[in-house]
């Protein structure tokens, strides 16, 4: 199931697109829908290091996310629902796998354990109470540092309230994550 860490890989890529705008206030947003490509570089020790990319859509409404993981052609390599007492991973080939941890559902599939459960906090600069966060002169956050995790930020507007465009998600000598995100949107 390689095949799906390489799909998650490339989703992250911080690929040339278009600049993204957007109204979108970032410290306003609960739930919200992204869209955008990404790829993914996991090192396994000794092994050369493993990359992947493709595109991403997904959909948070808290408690509970969605998300659709392509191709970079946009074909669905596997969907994934996220919900506090059960998440449930359908692949392409019709498989599907259930857990009560979406994070250790994925490493079932790829042998890696992310973030998901905080990811769309990350998305959005949040951090839990441990977090550090370096912010730019604007008040945008440029960099978050959680339980071990790297998440630093781009942006393409220069407001206060901006969504990030990019993000590199990284925790050292294992694994690196890039999103390049082409719309937000808010969602109830």
């Amino acid at each position: 199931m390689r095949g799906l860490l390489f799909a998650l890989a490339a989703l992250l890529a911080g690929c040339a697109s278009a600049p993204l705008t957007t109204t979108l206030e970032r410290d306003a947003v609960q739930g919200f829908e992204m869209s955008g490509r990404f790829s993914l570089r996991v090192e396994a020790g000794e092994q050369p290091a493993q990359s992947a990319s493709g595109r991403l859509e997904w959909t948070h409404r808290p408690p509970v996310s969605q998300l659709l993981i392509a191709n970079p052609l946009g074909h669905a390599v596997a969907e994934l629902d996220i919900a506090p007492d059960r998440s449930r991973l359908r692949l392409a080939d019709g498989s599907q796998r259930e857990s009560n941890d979406p994070e250790e559902l994925i490493a079932t599939v790829t042998g890696r354990r992310l973030p998901l459960t905080r990811l769309p906090d990350w998305l959005l600069g949040r951090g839990d109470g441990t977090a550090q966060r370096l912010n730019d002169p604007l008040g945008r956050p440029l960099q978050l540092r959680e339980a071990g995790w790297q998440i630093d930020y781009d942006y393409d507007e220069a407001r206060p309230g901006a969504p990030p465009a990019r993000l590199t998600v990284r925790r050292s000598g294992d694994l690196e994550l890039r999103l390049r995100i082409e719309e937000w949107k808010a969602s109830p």
